[in-house]
């Protein structure tokens, strides 16, 4: 990817050299206003489907097959691929979330998704 992808929670602070703030969650997250979010973008069309979310559960034992299940999920869905890649290109972006986990969260596997299949488009 020709640009910068960042990955943050959505209730870490604002910041300018976020670029572009798209929030990758389904579900709107708790406790944040549309004001306080700051999105360029809600694209809930390219998390993981509620029934992988909910299989997952975060849980370390299946972080490997839910990678592979998003991934084929995200390889089914390639217009909101699309659009997301369109708008990475263009400048940097923060890929947002609000799961309480960082170090294992669909934000972490999509951003290696776009760089992994960047040479397909």
């Amino acid at each position: 990817m020709k640009s910068h992808i960042w990955i943050k929670r959505i209730y870490d602070p604002v910041d300018p050299s976020d670029g572009q703030r798209i929030l990758v969650d389904r579900l709107w997250p708790r406790g944040v206003s549309k004001d306080k979010a700051a999105l360029s973008l809600w694209l809930k069309e390219i998390a993981p489907s509620t029934e992988l979310r909910k299989w997952y559960g975060h849980l370390p034992e299946r972080e490997k097959e839910f990678r592979q299940r998003y991934k084929a999920e995200l390889d089914a869905n390639p217009d909101v691929v699309h659009q997301l890649r369109e708008i990475v290109t263009a400048g940097p972006v923060t890929l947002l979330y609000s799961t309480h986990d960082t170090a294992r969260n669909h934000a972490i596997v999509l951003a290696d998704y776009l760089q992994a299949t960047d040479h397909r488009s």
